[in-house]
Parts: structure tokens; C-alpha cells; sequence
């Protein structure tokens, strides 16, 4: 893609960084116009990679409450005389360990999000696996056999998962929530 278009794509993005002559550093008389140019684009680049690194989502997943990196749209909602209300909002990602999946019903598991009026989730979803069997299914899990089907929910205080069979032999579940808190 042509450099002429960077500008219009939209995410974090960092072009090719500008390498320089040692040789040509050394030598630089520091009260020149041409220095003082250098350090303004170098203050530009370091600006853009920490925009960009700030904006990332980041591949870390914790049992502790995350800054994902993913930002989405300003809260319409919120009042006008708010001075957040223009502002992207961080999204939250939390993991939770739920172990072993239910027998034929239902289980619930601590999230420990404090859960309020603005709290909105963004994405609700896990994976079990049976290490003995070697099967892995994600959750939600959808079959046209309905007794098969494993439903994930969550509310104010717990991860709940519910099964119509027994998944027992799904030792290891992580469920992975991500969330906006305004």
C-alpha cells in the first residue's frame, strides 16, 4: 500500500521509521535549524508509536481485571455536560477459570466485576476442553441436537453455563469477558 494512503486508514498504525546516518549525527551542530527539525520528527514518531501502542488490543489474558487496548465509540447517552462524553471507552477483559462444565445443568462461577447501570458487555465467550477424550468445544455451543447445546450467560455476579447432558468430561473451561464500565 502507497505511504499516501496511511492517512486515511483508520486504527493504530506506525509507518517504516526513519533511520539516520551516525555519521551525520556526530557532526550536527546542536543550535542549527536542521537539529532542531530532527527533534521535532523524533518527537513525532515516538508520539505515534505511543498512540498506537495505547490503542492496541492487547493478547493478554488475566484472572484480574485488563485494559483490552479496544476502544469504542463516545457514550451517547451521556450527558453533555460530562466532559467524558466525547471520549472512546476502554473496554475491560476479565478471564475466569470456570473448571469442570455441569451434569446435565447448570453451574455459576464468581466473575467479581462490580456490575453497575453502565456496565455493558462487549463479547461473552469460552472453550472446554476434555483432555481425556482430546474434544474441545467453544461456548456457547450451538447442535441441532438440542440436549447437546451448552448456553454461557452472565449477570451482576456470576459466569453461569448450562448444559442439557453431561460435560463433565470437560475438565478445563475458560470463559473469557469483555466489557465497557461508562
Amino acid at each position: 500500500m502507497p505511504d499516501d494512503n496511511l492517512t486515511t486508514l483508520t486504527g493504530s498504525f506506525v509507518g517504516t521509521t526513519n533511520v539516520w546516518d551516525v555519521g551525520e549525527l556526530e557532526d550536527i551542530d546542536v543550535t542549527s535549524p536542521e537539529f532542531k527539525e530532527l527533534l521535532v520528527r523524533l518527537y513525532q514518531n515516538l508520539n505515534l508509536m505511543s498512540l498506537s501502542l495505547n490503542t492496541r488490543d492487547a493478547g493478554y489474558y488475566d484472572t484480574s481485571q485488563f485494559v483490552s487496548g479496544q476502544l469504542f465509540f463516545p457514550n451517547v447517552a451521556a450527558n453533555d455536560i460530562d466532559s467524558n462524553a466525547n471520549d472512546f471507552r476502554q473496554a475491560m477483559r476479565l478471564v475466569v477459570d470456570f473448571g469442570t462444565l455441569p451434569n446435565s445443568g447448570s453451574k455459576s462461577v464468581a466473575h467479581g466485576i462490580t456490575v453497575s447501570g453502565s456496565t455493558s458487555f462487549t463479547r461473552i465467550y469460552a472453550t472446554a476442553s476434555d483432555p481425556i477424550g482430546f474434544n474441545y468445544i467453544p461456548i456457547p455451543y450451538a447442535s441441532t441436537t438440542l440436549i447437546n447445546n451448552v448456553e454461557l450467560s452472565v449477570d451482576g455476579t456470576n459466569v453461569t453455563i448450562t448444559t442439557g447432558i453431561d460435560r463433565t468430561n470437560f475438565t478445563t473451561c475458560i470463559v473469557v469477558l469483555e466489557y465497557l464500565q461508562f
